[in-house]
Parts: C-alpha cells; structure tokens; sequence
C-alpha cells in the first residue's frame, strides 16, 4: 500500500473562534466572489426590456415621488438645497444599503443547494452581494452627480461642496458594512425562522423613515431628534449632504456614533453567522 502524500493543496479546518476570518481564503476565492457579482448584475436585467437603465428610472421615480409629497405637499425645508437633489441624495444613499441588506438577509435559504454540494468560504457569498450592490450604487451616484452638475455650473441654486466631501469613500463603506452586518445577522436568524424574510421587507420600508432620508434632522426636535440622530444610517445621511450640497450640518457625535454601531452589527453578524454556519443545512 502505497504511502499517501500530505501535500495537500486545500486543508479545510474548522474555525477556531466564532471570530475567525480567514482573509487570505477569502482572497484565494476571488474569482469566485467575481463570478458571483457579475451573476447577481447580470441576472437583474438580462430579461428585462430596459436593462441597466432600471437603475436610474428607480430613483428618479422615487425622487419625483418624495419631491411632491415631502416638499411640495408637506411643505419640509430641505435646508437651502434643491428638493431634487436632497431626495435623490437621500434615496440614493438608502437604496445601496437596504439592497445589501436584504440580498445578505436571504444568504442561507438562497444559497442552500450550493452550500451542500460543495465547499467554499460561506462569506463570500454576502462579500460578493456588497460588490455587486456597488455596481448599481455606481450607476445611480452618476446620476445624482449629474443632476448636482447641473445646479451646481448652471443654475443660481445654493450648492455647496464642503470639506465633508471627503469623507466620501469612507460613507460608502459605512453604508455597505451596515447593510452587511445586519444582513448576516438576520440571515442566521431566517435559516430558523422563515417568516422573518417577509416581515424584514416590510419593515425596511418603514425603517427609512426613522432616519432622514426625506427629511433633515433639523427638522426634528426634543427627543424626536435624539432618536433619529442616533438611527446608525442617520449620521451618513447628513455627512453626505453636507459634503456635496451645503444643507445642514457635521454631526461629529452622531458620527462617531454611527462608525462605532457599524462596527458591532459587523462583529455581532460575523459571530452570529459563523455559529449558524456549522449546523445550517440541518435546519434550512
């Protein structure tokens, strides 16, 4: 019998701690996380008429939407900004991270059959969900630009670029491990608890409006604004708008707030759904 060689070119091992990243798997497995973005981009509008313009009619149909019944009905200040503009900032901002969200949220039940036929890092899977939500963030952010190009070079309007501009990459990374966290944290809970699915698509849209996508903070006041300001996506929101429209203002308090929250919904997720991860295919 011949003696069998222990160079092995994949040693699969179980993880040590709930905790347990491994980073350098994940970068071997990048053509798959690149497979899996295009698969999930691709997919969206292969069979649809207009394509990839859906999605920037999404927004501006939301935008005109939020515009009428907001600002024109309600009569809400957009605090010196255009009202097309401070709503497409807002729901451009809020799209990218409640599609991270609910895409991660359905990592176990959608990936089910692939999960049990073959081996690959489980995260790569909401790794790949946050890179291909990029792609449309892409899309509508050159929209929203374009639209800021024109009030800004061709129209009297009082738009501003600030310092918090700058901030910019770092918004975008808050805005996509936000949605992460929360996403494989409830994806471990609806592995269990299927009804949750349904009650998580309800329930963001109802969730956007405890943070001031439609609105300014300032709007807000007494205890109403505590609590807004506090809501984790609230502090992007208005970093966002005061780096590119002037409205508002910095929030150092509930930013740091915010990058702290972000951080315990990612470490809270990881924990979560690494303990899932070994028993899911028994319950899913």
């Amino acid at each position: 019998m011949s003696k069998q060689s222990n160079d092995w070119s994949l040693v699969i091992e179980p993880k040590q701690s709930l905790l347990d990243i491994n980073l350098k798997e994940i970068w071997r497995y990048r053509d798959l996380v690149m497979l899996l973005v295009k698969r999930d981009f691709v997919a969206f509008y292969k069979q649809t008429v207009l394509g990839p313009l859906w999605f920037a009619i999404q927004p501006i149909l939301t935008t005109a939407v939020y515009v009428l019944l907001f600002n024109r009905v309600a009569n809400i200040s957009t605090e010196g900004a255009p009202p097309i503009l401070f709503q497409m900032a807002g729901i451009t901002c809020w799209m990218y991270f409640s599609e991270v969200l609910l895409k991660t949220s359905d990592t176990f039940i959608t990936n089910a059959s692939i999960f049990g036929k073959v081996y690959f890092p489980r995260i790569v899977i909401p790794v790949s969900i946050v890179l291909s939500s990029m792609i449309r963030l892409g899309i509508q952010l050159a929209l929203f630009f374009c639209v800021w190009a024109y009030y800004y070079f061709f129209t009297d309007s009082n738009v501003q670029v600030t310092w918090a501009a700058l901030l910019f990459p770092v918004l975008i990374v808050l805005m996509g491990l936000q949605g992460l966290g929360l996403g494989i944290l409830i994806s471990s809970l609806t592995s269990k608890y299927r009804d949750l699915k349904y009650l998580l698509t309800f329930g963001i849209q109802l969730l956007q409006f405890t943070t001031t996508v439609a609105y300014p903070l300032s709007a807000a006041t007494g205890n109403a604004r505590d609590l807004i300001g506090y809501h984790p996506f609230t502090a992007i929101l208005e970093t966002f708008r005061f780096g590119f429209l002037g409205s508002g203002q910095f929030y150092s308090g509930f930013f740091i707030y915010s990058v702290i929250m972000t951080f315990v919904f990612l470490i809270a997720g990881i924990l979560v759904f690494n303990r899932v991860e070994k028993t899911f295919m028994d319950t899913v």
